[in-house]
Parts: structure tokens; C-alpha cells; sequence
């Protein structure tokens, strides 16, 4: 098959970008002709690995180009008629590629993977300033409650608009998880078939280091929860003094991370290494004793869990989202109340006292990651759905 796959970002930096990369190059040793067409915008230095881009931005103008991206439209349009695709996978278009996009699908078999919630919130996070679930549809709410300013909330809110004419060019929405899939449905958009993101073969990992250390991976955004992350981690050390936490990721909360790092006193007991790549990632999991994800939003799937889980670590994450549907409490490691840093600095301590524990939970994190979460399953799920489209056949 001729498969074209839309993406905003072609970089290898961030969870979809990797996997819309890792499922190119998959469908391609299936012997499918798999291309990725994607803005040419990128982020510390990060090359685009897209077949074709289109100009895109991370400056100032960013929001007036997710609205109305003519470069996109017309980069497309070459691409639809030159490359002919049987089918066209659209994950994320909403951060660059702009709604103008849709029209130039309505006579090529198409689906959209939804893998947050932007199709849904101008922010993508259904997250309120004050830290509440919003659980209204966008429009005047994203003004009244202060989460967009006026400047913003008027070219977004057409560009909602514009998503909401011209979504029927979709013959069919996927999800990564089942709490995307009902939050679409609650505002009418489905129904919805959930594929599961996937995880490559990884080898059992060495033994535990003898330091206790948590690590954590993400940008550094309000709706991580990081902060909570660190207040749970003052109590860990006041009964393990010598557990560490290692941080990894960049964003804009990070000099207030950095400060209250140093208002807790964790100086000595807290690494904050910025953006690192994957691979290091990685590496960082396999020599820690547990990944902890303390988010205080709706995480669509938790990808990094899933990674975590596949390097054989114990998880510990907040009970609330896709990462309920990945991690099994009590079995690959705990569920925690979100926003609770006495919940989060007990499962921890559970962990970290007992290192036969954390083992246990990591060879099971491990299994069931590999088992339920293969690449393979996934790349399998949409090689039968891409045939599905192009057949006219109903999806099973």
C-alpha cells in the first residue's frame, strides 16, 4: 500500500513525533511505501525527518499558522497528486498544519488518530488554570476562565470552528486510549476504534543500582506535576536520606523547579538534567528503582509509562487518564491520587524500602508491556485498518 502519514512535527523529540517516525519505518520493512509529510518546524536543533514539509514556526506566529497554514495546504496538495496515497493517516495537524488541510482529503480514504486532547481544547489538556478537569466544550469558557488570552482565544476559536465543519473528511478516529475515546464522544466526536500505542522488544535489565533513585521524564509543564513530585520526594528522603530523583526534560516551569528544588532542600538529592534524548532516557530508566509520572491532568495514553514498563522499572503514577488503562496497581507498580504529594511520597517509600519489590514489579511491568503493548500489534492494528479503509469494508 501507499500510505501518506500527517504530522505536525517530524522530529525525533516527544512521544507521537518518535512513534509517527517508528511506524513509518516499520510499514516500510512490511513493504508498504510509507511517507511522512510534516512542517519543517523544530526545537533545540531537532532536523525534521519528514519525506515532505511544509513551513511551519515555533515563533510568535505559531497561533495565526495553526488557524490558517497556507503553506500546508498547498504543500499537500502537491503531495496527494504526485505521491496518489491509497490511504492518509493524520495524527497531530492542529499545532501547525492548520483544519486547512481537510478539504484536500475528501477523495482519499483517510483516518485521524486523536493522541491528545486538542481536537477538544485549544490547550490540548482539558486542564483548568486553577488545576481542575475542565469538563465543558471549547467556546467562551476558554476566555471567561482565563485560560486562553483575548488575543488567542479569537483565531483559535475559528480555528475550532473551521475542525468541526470539515472533521467529517475522516472515514474513521482512532484513539490511544480509552479515556480519549470517551472524552471525544462526550463532545460527539466518534465513534472512535482504540490502538493501543506500542513499544519495541527491549532485554531484561541489569541489576538495580544500589542508590534508590526515582526518575522522572517530560517537559516541564504545569500539568506534569513536578512540583508534587518534589514535595513527595522531601518526605521520601527524611526517611531514606540517601534516594535520589533524577529530572529530565525542559519547558517553561523549569526555574520554578529549580527553585523550589532549592526551597525543599533537595540541592544534594535532586539532578535536573534538561532535555536529553531517547536513548539516555532510557538508560536513566534501567539504572533507576522506579519512574514516577505525577500528572495532574487527563495523560491521553502515558507513553512514558509504557517505556518504563518495557525497561523492566516499576511505575508509580497519578490514577486518573490513559495511564489507568497501562498500569496495573499493586501488580507493575502503584495508582496514586493525582495532586497529593502524601499519597505519591508513600507508594514511593513502598518501593523504594524494599528493593525485592521493585523487582518483582519491574519484571512484571516489563512482561505485560511487551505482551499488550508490542509495536508489532500496533503496526498490525493499523496495517488491517488502512486495508479496511481502502476496501470500503467495514472496520472489525
Amino acid at each position: 500500500m501507499k500510505i501518506l502519514l500527517v504530522n505536525d512535527y517530524a522530529v525525533r523529540q516527544g512521544g507521537a513525533e518518535i512513534l509517527i517516525l517508528r511506524l513509518r519505518d516499520a510499514l516500510r520493512e512490511r513493504g508498504h511505501d510509507a511517507r511522512l509529510f510534516a512542517s519543517n518546524a523544530k526545537e533545540d536543533g531537532n532536523c525534521s525527518l519528514a519525506d515532505y514539509t511544509c513551513r511551519g514556526t515555533t515563533s510568535r506566529f505559531r497561533t495565526l499558522l495553526q488557524v490558517a497554514n497556507p503553506w500546508a495546504a498547498i504543500g499537500l496538495r502537491k503531495v496527494l497528486r504526485s505521491f496518489q496515497p491509497d490511504v492518509v493517516h493524520v495524527k497531530i495537524f492542529l499545532t501547525q498544519l492548520s483544519p486547512l488541510i481537510l478539504p484536500l482529503l475528501r477523495d482519499v480514504p483517510s483516518l485521524y488518530q486523536a493522541v491528545w486532547y486538542r481536537s477538544i481544547c485549544p490547550l490540548g489538556t482539558k486542564l483548568l488554570p486553577e488545576g481542575s478537569l475542565c469538563q465543558s466544550p471549547p467556546g467562551a469558557v476558554c476566555y471567561r476562565t482565563g485560560c486562553l488570552p483575548l488575543r488567542d482565544w479569537v483565531p483559535l476559536m475559528f480555528q475550532m470552528k473551521l475542525w468541526q465543519r470539515w472533521r467529517r473528511v475522516f472515514d474513521l478516529i482512532i484513539t490511544n486510549s480509552n479515556a480519549v475515546k470517551l472524552r471525544l464522544l462526550a463532545e460527539g466526536i466518534g465513534p472512535a476504534e482504540v490502538v493501543p500505542n506500542g513499544v519495541t522488544h527491549r532485554l531484561p535489565r541489569p541489576s538495580f543500582s544500589d542508590k534508590p533513585t526515582i526518575a522522572f521524564a517530560g517537559r516541564l509543564v504545569r500539568e506534569r506535576g513536578v512540583d508534587i513530585l518534589l514535595r513527595a520526594f522531601a518526605k521520601v528522603v527524611q526517611q531514606i536520606p540517601e534516594a535520589g530523583l533524577i529530572v529530565c526534560g525542559q519547558g517553561p516551569e523549569r526555574a520554578y523547579i529549580e527553585k523550589l528544588t532549592a526551597e525543599l532542600g533537595l540541592a544534594q538529592s535532586v539532578s535536573i538534567n534538561g532535555f536529553r534524548p531517547h536513548e539516555e532516557i532510557e538508560r536513566i530508566f534501567r539504572e533507576s528503582w522506579v519512574v514516577a509520572i505525577p500528572s495532574i491532568w487527563e495523560e491521553p495514553f502515558g507513553q512514558v509509562a509504557l517505556e518504563a514498563m518495557s525497561n523492566s522499572v516499576a511505575v508509580i503514577a497519578s490514577r486518573l487518564g490513559g495511564l489507568e488503562e497501562i498500569v496495573r496497581d499493586g501488580q507493575t507498580g502503584f495508582l496514586v491520587q493525582r495532586s497529593d504529594p502524601n499519597a505519591l511520597a508513600a507508594a514511593l517509600l513502598k518501593i523504594l524500602g524494599d528493593r525485592e519489590l521493585a523487582e518483582r514489579m519491574g519484571r512484571a511491568g516489563r512482561e505485560l508491556a511487551l505482551v499488550e503493548f508490542s509495536e508489532t500489534k500496533m503496526v498490525d492494528r493499523f496495517e488491517q485498518l488502512y486495508r479496511s479503509l481502502c476496501s470500503q469494508e467495514p472496520v472489525v
